[in-house]
């Protein structure tokens, strides 16, 4: 179905070769019609999904970027539409209403930083390198972060039992992330065999305590790296014992 934004466009078809007479020309003719109907609808939906999708994303930018001046409680939907270059209506079409605004959009600021770190680990060589990129993707980078912004104003929201277990997916996304990489770190006898269980709640808890500090600017951190100190914590505990003396 056409976005609001793209509509709706006929595609063209091929016409026969010219000069084509009796039934071969009709039968190459019959077959670009065929080939044509059958390609071009197909192509006309990738266009209108990636039309589509970009909208999205450019919607729920803009509302990551207002909620994080605003506050949820100042934000309108005009607002939103005015930063993102879209209509009221084009808002409305991709939010619905107002009180789905937030988890609609974390849930999408989530799947888009995902999305993004699992193309970053695919292309790591080594446990250790997706266990930094992990923490790298978890820590806000500069304080008054956008994304994490968004995250303390709707956990400080009052949620219903479907908006409970959106939030609690999304939490438990870090924790399955983070435990993947240590199994295959054990796995390849690069990690310690620790209890993955609590390490992750620890971990993940240490993580969320570090980002906080980033987001309030902290004068302890001035001269040191929040990333750094939190790698080094986990690499500590992760760091296989030396093997004993050969008998």
């Amino acid at each position: 179905m056409p976005t609001p934004e793209t509509g709706s466009r006929p595609s063209d078809r091929p016409l026969p070769p010219e000069g084509a007479t009796g039934p071969a020309g009709a039968g190459a003719a019959a077959a670009g019609r065929s080939g044509s109907q059958t390609s071009a609808p197909a192509s006309a939906d990738r266009r209108r999904q990636r039309s589509g999708d970009e909208a999205r994303g450019r919607a729920m930018r803009a509302a990551i970027a207002v909620i994080a001046e605003k506050g949820t409680g100042a934000v309108r939907m005009s607002d939103i539409a005015a930063r993102a270059g879209m209509s009221t209506g084009h808002i409305l079409y991709h939010f619905g209403k107002k009180d789905r605004l937030l988890l609609e959009v974390l849930a999408w600021s989530q799947a888009d930083l995902w999305a993004r770190f699992q193309e970053a680990a695919d292309r790591a060589a080594s446990p250790a390198e997706k266990l930094d990129l992990f923490v790298r993707f978890y820590l806000p980078p500069h304080q008054g972060d956008e994304r994490y912004a968004l995250w303390t104003q709707v956990l400080a929201q009052r949620h219903d039992e479907a908006g409970l277990r959106v939030l609690t997916d999304l939490l438990d996304g870090w924790d399955e992330r983070l435990a993947a990489i240590v199994r295959e770190g054990r796995s390849l006898g690069q990690f310690a065999e620790v209890d993955l269980p609590e390490f992750t709640v620890r971990s993940v808890a240490m993580l969320s305590g570090l980002a906080e500090d980033v987001m309030l600017g902290r004068s302890r951190w001035q001269h040191a790296s929040p990333h750094a100190f939190a790698l080094a914590a986990l690499e500590r505990e992760l760091r296989p014992a030396p093997a004993g003396p050969k008998s």
